[in-house]
């Protein structure tokens, strides 16, 4: 009897994206399992290909000779089957290929981490757990949720939290408490849990709220910061018995022993958008292993994204909100006087600043502005023409006053700057920035520290003292306990920017700082009136996630309906769009030209489909990008190099709208 492996080969290419039958020698039968890597024989010329081995069975489907399998490079299987079944579903969804999934879900080979899990103690198992009450809520709601593996849209109590005995306690914010204490219901029954959020700062508060109930050995960080052998380690533990994996985009891709939960911490964020092929959104990745396995899911966040809200609205996803918890206190200052002075330097009104000018005297104070540096930009000193780089024509800017002017696309320093219109060699700066403004704070407030926290100075935590924390959006530091007042600055120029997700993206910039408050704290929404600041004074936020999705589905706009982008050359690009035939819903947008240097002349064309059609559409696109790349066509001028792919297809990509 013949024993035959099914390997998935690593490999980009489209038209290898199969499983490949290979017979398996008898010499390494005992070491060729499921989930192993090998190194396999690829057509001719001696060439191979590195793959992992998807299953065993006793007779394969290619009735000829087979190549037999060269090597089996580790023992350990690092390819769960839940994963390869994951990946295989998501890269149908997306019109990609797996093994672009897998590079994803598995790290490079690391001996050391493989020794010592073969090494193990089989026999130790970590201690029971038991699992406090979720606080919050209604009593029993999420514990009852998650042990029925149910689907819900969890509103996350907007105020830090604090958690341990009373001698120790830790505090932390209201959204990581939520996702430790349901995660400790799912270990506490012998099931692992899952939780991706958006970035570092997260992860390290959701680290610290899991330890506060949870002992070390059942916390597993899949963090983009570690390394391939930290990560290693990391899939190989998650494989050993129940525990609770953490990190980024990719820590939904972690095994389990037995899922019982999977849990996303503020899924609008953009974070969670792949950046490699196949492109995919943590949501959708979430929402494919939930149905996959039968386990819980939860989407926690202060104002849910557009997506979820569509599934709220379909009865999909169960709407949970805290019980008897206050909201933040939120003033919106459209209609208040100006303060003067340095404050009004600030952009900071008259009741603000009295307000945080009291509170800074015993807690610290939170200012959340748009841009980092001194300046948002540069203009000429003579003329008022903006500063362009040299080099890429990016915007020039000053990371602190005095600084040389640098590119804040690429970096690259300004020295000797002349103006191509007047020739003058002198810039000024235009717009705050988070420097700037710190520098209008410190005389604004005298004697009180002022901290800076950006994407260059980041901070994880600030010390419950006097101070003023001045925070570009999303890179607020915590305060045990919170802070004493928040002001949210910059709101017009947050919502001025072009883009699809705006309003939905500012909500959660606003909402995520104004639960960094005490209880009882103020915050003031400077600038900024209408239905937005009404939803933040009632602390209301479906209702803007509500109206927003009923704007898209009049317009057949993302999420109401799929979109499929393709691009490449002209041709290529309209037998693709032919093929999809009645699929398609309202008119297809495009082919417009686009710039690409590796193809010239590509256009890009945007269809729009309805999510029954997904699964069809997908297929099409597929087959048509592997009959573009399996076309063999010679570059012009003699080079025999294969010229680039003639189409590209990405799923559900919302960028183009954003450029409009």
């Amino acid at each position: 009897m013949t024993t035959v492996a099914r390997v998935v080969l690593d490999s980009p290419l489209p038209q290898l994206d199969r499983l490949f039958d290979y017979r398996v020698p008898a010499e390494i039968e005992d070491d060729c399992v499921a989930g192993v890597r090998v190194k396999v024989p690829l057509r001719t010329g001696a060439r191979m290909s590195d793959g992992y081995v998807v299953e065993i069975v006793t007779e394969g489907e290619y009735p000829g000779e087979l190549s037999q399998i060269e090597a089996v490079l580790s023992p350990v299987p690092v390819l769960a089957p839940e994963i390869w079944t994951l990946a295989r579903a998501v890269a149908d969804r997306a019109a990609g290929v797996a093994s672009d999934v897998l590079r994803l879900a598995v790290p490079p080979r690391q001996v050391r981490a493989e020794k010592a899990w073969l090494a193990r103690d089989t026999t130790w198992s970590p201690p029971p757990v038991t699992a406090p009450p979720v606080s919050g809520y209604a009593d029993g709601v999420l514990e009852a949720l998650v042990a029925d593996h149910g689907r819900a849209a969890v509103a996350a109590v907007p105020q830090p939290v604090a958690l341990g005995d009373a001698d120790a306690s830790v505090w932390v914010p209201g959204w990581a408490a939520t996702l430790a204490q349901t995660a400790a219901h799912t270990v506490a029954a012998e099931q692992s849990a899952v939780i991706a959020v958006p970035d570092f700062r997260d992860v390290t508060d959701l680290e610290r709220a899991l330890l506060a109930v949870l002992p070390p050995e059942r916390v597993v960080r899949f963090d983009a910061k570690q390394t391939n052998g930290q990560r290693a380690k990391a899939l190989l533990q998650a494989r050993t018995h129940a525990v609770v994996a953490i990190g980024n985009r990719t820590a939904v891709y972690a095994p389990a022993t037995e899922l019982g939960l999977i849990a996303m911490w503020d899924d609008g964020d953009a974070s969670f958008i792949e950046q490699r092929a196949p492109y995919v959104h943590t949501r959708d990745v979430a929402l494919v292993r939930a149905a996959q396995s039968g386990a819980a899911l939860l989407f926690v966040s202060h104002a849910r994204s557009t997506d979820v809200q569509r599934l709220v609205e379909l009865h999909w996803l169960q709407d949970v909100a805290p019980h008897r918890v206050k909201a933040p206190k939120v003033i919106p200052t459209v209609q208040q006087t100006g303060a003067e002075g340095f404050a009004a330097q600030a952009r900071i009104p008259s009741t603000a600043w009295r307000a945080a000018r009291e509170a800074s005297q015993h807690g610290p104070v939170l200012v959340q502005v748009a841009s980092p540096g001194f300046g948002t930009g540069l203009v000429c000193a003579e003329c008022g023409e903006r500063a362009h780089c040299r080099v890429c024509g990016g915007p020039l800017g000053t990371p602190h006053r005095g600084a040389t002017p640098q590119c804040r696309f690429c970096g690259a320093l300004a020295v000797g700057f002349r103006c191509p219109t007047c020739g003058n060699g002198t810039v000024k700066p235009v717009g705050q920035g988070a420097q700037r403004t710190a520098d209008e704070l410190g005389r604004a407030f005298p004697g009180t520290r002022i901290v800076v926290a950006d994407g260059s100075r980041p901070l994880d935590e600030v010390p419950a003292k006097p101070s003023v924390v001045v925070a570009t959006r999303g890179a607020e530091p915590s305060v045990p306990g919170g802070y004493a007042c928040v002001l949210l600055l910059d709101g017009e120029k947050m919502l001025a920017r072009e883009g699809l997700r705006v309003q939905e993206d500012v909500l959660r910039f606003w909402t995520n700082a104004a639960a960094k408050a005490a209880p009882g704290a103020e915050v003031y929404l400077v600038g900024i009136g209408g239905r937005l600041a009404s939803a933040m004074a009632l602390w209301r936020l479906d209702g803007p996630a509500h109206d927003e999705l009923t704007d898209r589905r009049e317009l057949h706009f993302p999420p109401a309906v799929r979109v499929a982008t393709m691009t490449g050359t002209d041709e290529a690009v309209t037998a693709a769009v032919e093929a999809l035939g009645d699929a398609v819903v309202g008119p297809v947008l495009g082919p417009v030209p686009v710039e690409d240097d590796a193809l010239p002349g590509t256009v890009r064309a945007i269809v729009r489909f309805p999510y029954a059609h997904g699964a069809e559409v997908a297929a099409t696109l597929k087959a048509e990008v592997i009959r573009r790349s399996s076309t063999r066509r010679v570059i012009k001028g003699g080079n025999r190099r294969r010229a680039a792919p003639t189409l590209r297809v990405r799923l559900d990509d919302a960028e183009p709208f954003s450029e409009v």
